[in-house]
C-alpha cells in the first residue's frame, strides 16, 4: 500500500469517528427527512391536594382526573390527600399540601384569624346542608325547633346550623352568654347514629352522605322530614379549592419554571375535566372511586353498602356541582352575590367580626385556566 493511500484511509477514518452516531431518519409526506429519536417527556410537577374529607363520590371529579391522566396531561404529578374529620387549612397552611378543598365558613374563618389561605375556585354552588327529624315528631320548619335537642357537628361544621337558627332568630347552647338559649345542641362526629333518633331530635345532615345514612339505619324518606338549608336561603358554600398566598404568588413553583398561577390553573382545568366527566357518566365514577374508598364509603345500617352509598352520594354531589355559574357554562367560578350572602350569614351569627380582605378571593386560577373573565 502506497504512503499516500494509508494517508487518505486515515483521514477517512477519522471523519467517520468525529462525526458519532447517526439518528435514522423518515421521510414525512412533505418528503423532508423527519427525525424518528423519540422525544423525552418533561419531568411532572410533583402538587399535593388535600382533600376534606375521606375518599368518596364528594371528590369524584379528582379521581377521574387522576385516573384518566389529565392531571398528568397538564404536566402535573397530583396526589390527593385525604384528611378525615380534621380541617384542611392547617395542612396546607403548614406546606403539608399544596391546595386544598373545604368549605367556605372554614376559609373565611381561618382568613379571619390570620392565616393567609386564598380561594382559587368554587366547586359546589349549591349547599348540601339537611336538619332530618322524623316524620311522627311533626317538625316541618326551624320555627317548630324552640325546646328540642339538635345535632351537630364540631370543628366549624355546625356554621351552617347556626345560620339557619339565627335567621330564625333561636338561640342555642353553644353560645356561652346565653343563660337560657331556646335549642340545646348535641356535638357528635358525624356519624349520625350515634344520636338519631334517641338523643335528639333534629340532626345534621348532607343531602349527598349522612342523609342516606339515617335510610340505611331503617328510616326511609317518607318516615323523614327533610329541611333544605338552601331552601330557607341559607346557602352556605360548600367544597371549593384554596391555596395559600405564598404558593398562589410564587414566581417559580417548586423549581418548575411556572408561577403559583399557572401551577393552579393547571390543577383547576384538569379537576373541572374530571367534574365534568364524574357528572355526565356517574357510574363510572363510582365505579372509580369504590376500590380507594374507606369504611366511610358504605353508608350506616344493616343493609349498608359501598356501591349502593357511593351512587346515592354521586347523584347528589352532582346537583350541587350543576347549580348556579356552572349551568352558564362557568363552573368553577365563585359568583360574587353568593359569597357576599355567606359573609352575611356568617357575620349574622357572629362567627365573622367583618367584612374578609379583599386578597382572600382571587380569580387569576379561574381565567388561567378556563380562558373566561371574571365579572
Amino acid at each position: 500500500m502506497s504512503q499516500s493511500l494509508l494517508l487518505a484511509l486515515c483521514s477517512l477514518l477519522v471523519v467517520i469517528a468525529c462525526s458519532g452516531p447517526q439518528t435514522a431518519t423518515a421521510p414525512n409526506p412533505e418528503g423532508a427527512a423527519t427525525s424518528t429519536t423519540a422525544a423525552i417527556p418533561a419531568a411532572l410537577v410533583p402538587v399535593r391536594l388535600q382533600l376534606k374529607w375521606f375518599p368518596q363520590a364528594q371528590f369524584a371529579g379528582y379521581f377521574i382526573a387522576k385516573q384518566k391522566g389529565y392531571f398528568q396531561d397538564e404536566g402535573l404529578d397530583v396526589e390527593l390527600l385525604p384528611i378525615g374529620d380534621q380541617s384542611p387549612i392547617q395542612t396546607v397552611v403548614s406546606g403539608g399540601s399544596d391546595f386544598g378543598t373545604t368549605w367556605i365558613s372554614d376559609l373565611l374563618v381561618a382568613r379571619q384569624q390570620g392565616l393567609p389561605v386564598v380561594h382559587i375556585a368554587q366547586m359546589f354552588q349549591k349547599s348540601g346542608f339537611r336538619l332530618v327529624s322524623l316524620k311522627e315528631k311533626n317538625i316541618t320548619s326551624p320555627e317548630q325547633f324552640k325546646g328540642k335537642k339538635i345535632g351537630v357537628w364540631p370543628s366549624g361544621n355546625e356554621y351552617p346550623a347556626l345560620a339557619v337558627l339565627k335567621k330564625y332568630n333561636l338561640t342555642s347552647s353553644l353560645d356561652s352568654k346565653v343563660t337560657n338559649p331556646d335549642i340545646q345542641a348535641v356535638t357528635y362526629p358525624f356519624d349520625p347514629g350515634l344520636v338519631f333518633p334517641k338523643q335528639v331530635d333534629v340532626v345534621s345532615a348532607m343531602s349527598y352522605n349522612e342523609l342516606n345514612q339515617i335510610v340505611g339505619l331503617g328510616y326511609s324518606l317518607d318516615k323523614l322530614n327533610v329541611i333544605s338549608a338552601p331552601d330557607l336561603g341559607v346557602n352556605l358554600l360548600e367544597d371549593l379549592v384554596f391555596t395559600t398566598e405564598e404558593t398562589l404568588n410564587a414566581a417559580n413553583f417548586k423549581d418548575s419554571g411556572l408561577s403559583g398561577v399557572e401551577i393552579g390553573a393547571k390543577l383547576l382545568r384538569a379537576s373541572l375535566k374530571g367534574w365534568d366527566d364524574a357528572v355526565k357518566d356517574q357510574a363510572t365514577a363510582v365505579t372509580t372511586v369504590l376500590p380507594i374508598c374507606g369504611n366511610t364509603c358504605k353508608g350506616s345500617g344493616a343493609t349498608a353498602d359501598p356501591k349502593d352509598h357511593q351512587t346515592w352520594q354521586m347523584a347528589e354531589i352532582a346537583k350541587l356541582y350543576q347549580a348556579g355559574p356552572t349551568l352558564e357554562g362557568k363552573a368553577g367560578y365563585l359568583d360574587p352575590v353568593a359569597y357576599k350572602a355567606s359573609v352575611e350569614l356568617l357575620k349574622g351569627v357572629g362567627i365573622l367580626t367583618a367584612d374578609p380582605a379583599e386578597t382572600t378571593v382571587s380569580y387569576k386560577v379561574w381565567e388561567a385556566a378556563t380562558g373566561k373573565t371574571a365579572s
